[in-house]
């Protein structure tokens, strides 16, 4: 087992990331950290592949939840290794498209209308009378109907 030997200064400088944004991930439960005799945060190596995949996982829009999830899954909660990464990539993939098709359907249907099934723009395409879509859920329903339908 490598030894906990990286200082908090150390893992940040070489992740490009503060210090508060360690300090945030272990909170969170998404690193780990060990104390030495004068109580100092020390890290082992493998915590900056395990920051790596958290910053792509952010940068693509996947939530700190879904890699806390993701970590929890991997077995003696090691870090990913190149299969493991294979797996998540592919999992997250999915969510990812799923994503984009839904952003492009709202961005098809946005053109001249918020979607929200108001009763205030008497010149809107998607005029709502008498708050028919008010039965259907609240807030932009229309776009969001056409989002999920297309999705």
């Amino acid at each position: 087992m490598t030894e906990a030997n990286w200082s908090v200064g150390r893992v940040a400088k070489r992740c490009g990331i503060k210090v508060s944004t360690l300090h945030f991930y272990e909170q969170k439960g998404l690193i780990q950290s060990w104390r030495n005799a004068g109580n100092q945060r020390l890290y082992k190596p493998d915590v900056l592949r395990r920051i790596a995949v958290i910053k792509v996982a952010q940068k693509v829009g996947i939530s700190l939840e879904e890699v806390k999830k993701a970590f929890l899954a991997l077995p003696d909660h090691r870090t990913p290794t190149v299969e493991d990464w294979q797996l998540l990539s592919q999992q997250w993939q999915q969510l990812l498209d799923a994503r984009i098709a839904y952003l492009q359907n709202l961005r098809d249907d946005l053109t001249g209308c918020i979607g929200c099934g108001c009763l205030s723009m008497t010149k809107c395409p998607l005029y709502n009378p008498e708050d028919v879509l008010g039965k259907t859920g609240v807030g932009a329903v229309i776009l969001e109907q056409a989002a999920h339908n297309k999705a």
